[in-house]
């Protein structure tokens, strides 16, 4: 058989370039590419020598291993694939499609340059038709995970690895075809007894000539029954690209699409010309309606539907940002699992497979766009900049970034029905140039009208600055939740919690457990739900090892994870393992086969410390897990040992990793302990080419050391950590609530509603900082006598200054904090007050830095 893709025979993809083959064909390039970090002067031809390149499959990043380490590589890295074309495949036309490259991607086929995307979170698509020749070509892809000040985002409290992280495909198609993403399927009536199906779809004729073309579109029901056929004749001139839009007749009695019944229907669409059907592209889709109200909350199907969810971030212990498919669908039935239905997307379009795992799951899903940022120093050179440029002659290309991220987004997750709303941001208010940062929210939600009308707009973490009316839907985060009680419009609590705990951490819900904001029923009837944060720990610049999850970064479920199972979904928590003798091992796995070697399946895999009578206990030695024959690696190679006193922790008797294979057979992994037998596990991977042991290559040894960035960047002199944080108050008097004390505003103020002494206020910097100074202005000049304590958690509370016996009459104060003093949440008790006066503070600035 004539190998078309490297090692991988063309009976293997099912396909080939041959045009008596299916109408289209979707081939998977995640196999056996060649990787090397650094810039390589022409890497991009053929003939360049790759063969000591590292051997690699996708999903990739450069940052592989990595645990949850506050920096990482940036810069260069190279890929290239090798490939066989037949000659008798060259009359077609030949696509790639990636789904995420993180961040500029340059593209070559035997080195002609084929095309460059910038941004790391939506997908691309470029036609490679004409840099193709009979025989053996090669791919090659230049990317850099660099900072650019005029792409976004240009900060946020996340991880930023370079690496093709998503999944890479090859299309081949006639001339005349649907194009990338063609089809925007929509229900413009709906309801129980009856719906049509309005389908758009965009065809492209590259072909020589003008052709006359029938449009046909078969609506398949979910058991794949036809329900609905129509189609339209079309004259499409050479070169053009037109959009046919097509209504089905009614379809009766439809199964409507809902978290509690997520049925699929499917459009299939036929291209025909001559007689003869030329393209087929199918669109999964679901039949359901929506509607946000500002008084009522949310509607699903007419029914009024108040959710919980969870914030999600895309990184996985070991691997990076490069997840796997099956990991997304992983993640998604974690979060369903516990009872929630609804996830944000924080912050950034996530994988197409993970909105597809909503679709299939029952997922509501908040799709958002990556213009974010975080608090603290805002300083270009790196992630932790100011959102928007402060550069002017950097704005226009920033924007432009920003709104082809949110064009890219809607055009490739447009036909998900579980996504309910397309967000344009989180919290941009940190940025220091509001009067930029609002006309573009409002362009982003005008173009987001045009690009999908089915759907609202929202301005995610809008609860500072004035931005939570610039859209439809208003997210608010931390303290919004109580500062915007009734807005006036559409909204939802999109973060509440925000505590860091390490797993196994305690059995309550986060931070407001006994909030009704947990609670089956709203706490008030015009919120729509309610997104935690955060569904997974993840990595971030701003430090090591966040645990804010309910599930740890291994993907083990914390003690918090059972609480909120137990209140949604009544099911009452395991018994919690205690400490024990240790005497056994137990190895398991979410399942013991992969389905194909091409990168988009794994397999989770789980060790248990166990007694002799096979009950779990807390006891944690450090365990081995070795690869001992068969295909397959983990993110360190054929190797990876769990210990609690390194950045790969054991905790609480267990520890989790993710396996893959790009081989198909049979693998046989031993998990090892000192003084404890061994446990043994059998995975199998289908498909082909076959693992032969002493011939197929290896995944080499990949050792995990914590990565350190050497190269720094200044921060800004006297940066105010506090600026625009959650605050919370002993009380709070109309108009004057808590966050006024950190908006920038001196004008402003926060107020106690009475005059006694010991009120307070606090502000949460969301991460813990090592404070350097305290500057405090009152509304007015005053022997305003105080306290000033930190704490870590909000419970426990440390003195850091005291100036209860002051004289002072002084209008603003500047405390200098003594010693190595590190708090995440910084509270002021105000223990006496001038004559007549209420406890108030107009500012509060915070001086420190990210600790450790």
């Amino acid at each position: 058989m004539k190998m078309l893709f490297g090692m991988i025979p063309a009976l293997l993809l099912g396909v080939s370039l041959l045009a008596a083959e299916p109408l289209r064909q979707r081939l998977n390039l995640n196999r056996e590419w060649k990787f090397e970090l650094g810039d390589h002067p022409g890497a991009e031809v053929a003939g360049f020598d790759d063969s000591k390149w590292d051997g690699v499959g996708l999903p990739h990043s450069f940052s592989t291993p990595y645990f949850q380490g506050k920096d990482f590589y940036t810069g260069y890295g190279w890929y290239r694939k090798h490939f066989e074309v037949p000659a008798a495949g060259l009359g077609r036309r030949v696509c790639l499609e990636f789904d995420g490259a993180f961040q500029d991607a340059e593209v070559f086929v035997n080195g002609q340059t084929v095309g460059r995307h910038r941004g790391g979170y939506t997908g691309f698509s470029f036609d490679i038709t004409p840099a193709l020749h009979a025989g053996g070509n090669v791919l090659a892809v230049r990317l850099n995970n660099r900072w650019s000040p005029t792409l976004a985002p240009r900060g946020g409290d996340h991880i930023f690895p370079g690496g093709i992280y998503r999944d890479v495909w090859l299309v081949v198609t006639a001339p005349l075809h649907v194009t990338w993403y063609g089809t925007f399927v929509t229900t413009p009536v709906v309801s129980s007894a009856s719906a049509t199906a309005r389908v758009q779809t965009e065809i492209q004729n590259q072909g020589p000539a003008a052709r006359d073309v029938v449009v046909a579109t078969e609506i398949l029901d979910p058991g794949g029954k036809p329900v609905a056929r129509f189609s339209s004749p079309q004259t499409i001139n050479a070169g053009a690209t037109v959009t046919v839009d097509q209504t089905s007749p009614a379809i009766p009695n439809p199964q409507l699409w809902h978290p509690a019944h997520p049925f699929l229907y499917t459009a299939v669409t036929t291209l025909s010309a001559g007689g003869n059907a030329v393209d087929e592209y199918r669109t999964p889709f679901g039949i359901r309606w929506i509607k946000w109200t500002a008084d009522q909350g949310f509607f699903i199907n007419g029914e009024h539907y108040y959710f919980h969810g969870a914030n999600v971030h895309q990184d996985h212990a070991g691997w990076a940002n490069a997840v796997t498919d099956a990991g997304a669908y992983r993640d998604v039935k974690l979060i369903k699992d516990a009872g929630f239905d609804f996830i944000r997307g924080s912050h950034y379009p996530h994988h197409p497979a993970f909105a597809d795992a909503c679709d299939q799951l029952g997922l509501l899903f908040w799709s958002e766009n990556c213009f974010w940022m975080g608090g603290g120093a805002h300083q270009d050179g790196y992630w932790t900049a100011d959102a928007y440029p402060i550069h002017p002659e950097q704005e226009a290309a920033f924007e432009q970034s920003v709104e082809d991220t949110l064009r890219d987004e809607i055009r490739i997750l447009r036909n998900h029905p579980s996504i309910i709303v397309w967000s344009m941001c989180n919290e941009v208010f940190f940025s220091s140039n509001q009067p930029k940062v609002k006309p573009l929210l409002s362009r982003m939600v005008g173009l987001t009208h045009q690009l999908d009308p089915t759907r609202p707009a929202a301005i995610g973490g809008a609860q500072r600055g004035g931005l939570d009316k610039l859209g439809d839907v208003a997210g608010y985060n931390g303290d919004g939740a109580r500062l915007f009680i009734n807005p006036g419009i559409p909204s939802m609590v999109s973060e509440y919690g925000a505590q860091s705990t390490p797993r196994p951490g305690t059995y309550n819900g986060h931070f407001k457990a006994k909030d009704q904001l947990v609670a089956d029923t709203p706490q008030y009837p015009w919120r729509s739900g309610q997104a935690i944060w955060a569904g997974f720990d993840y990595g971030t610049i701003f430090g090591f090892g966040v645990s804010k999850g309910l599930i740890d970064y291994a993907r083990i479920p914390k003690r918090e994870w059972y609480w909120y199972r137990n209140e949604y979904l009544h099911l009452p928590p395991p018994a919690w393992p205690q400490a024990g003798v240790p005497a056994r091992l137990a190895l398991t796995a979410d399942k013991t086969t992969i389905a194909g070697t091409d990168g988009r399946d794994d397999v989770h895999l789980l060790v248990t410390v166990q007694d002799a009578d096979g009950k779990p206990i807390s006891n944690s030695p450090p365990v081995t897990f070795t690869i001992e024959a068969g295909p397959g690696e983990f993110p360190t190679g054929r190797t990876i040992t769990f210990d609690e006193a390194t950045d790969i922790p054991i905790r609480d008797g267990q520890a989790a990793i993710e396996f893959r294979s790009y081989y198909g057979g049979e693998t046989v992994i031993r998990a090892t302990s000192s003084g404890l037998p061994d446990a043994v596990i059998k995975i199998a991977t289908q498909g082909e080419p076959q693992f032969v042991s002493g011939t197929t290559p290896v995944a080499p040894d990949r050792p995990y050391v914590r990565f350190v960035r050497t190269e720094t960047t200044a921060a800004p002199d006297q940066q105010d950590i506090a600026y625009n944080r959650p605050t919370g108050a002993s009380s709070e008097a109309p108009d004057h609530n808590g966050a006024r004390a950190v908006d920038g505003d001196p004008a402003t103020y926060w107020s106690a509603n009475d005059r006694q002494s010991g009120a307070w206020w606090l502000v949460d910097l969301e991460q813990p900082h090592t404070i350097a100074l305290v500057r405090t202005t009152f509304p007015a000049a005053g022997n305003y006598r105080y306290r000033i304590e930190g704490s870590p958690d909000g419970n426990v509370w440390t003195l850091l200054v005291d100036q209860t016996k002051s004289e002072s009459t002084a209008k603003s104060r500047t405390d200098v904090i003594p010693g190595n003093q590190h708090a995440r949440i910084v509270r002021i008790v105000l223990t006496a007050l001038p004559n007549g006066q209420s406890a108030a503070i107009a500012d509060v600035k915070i001086e420190g830095q990210l600790w450790p």
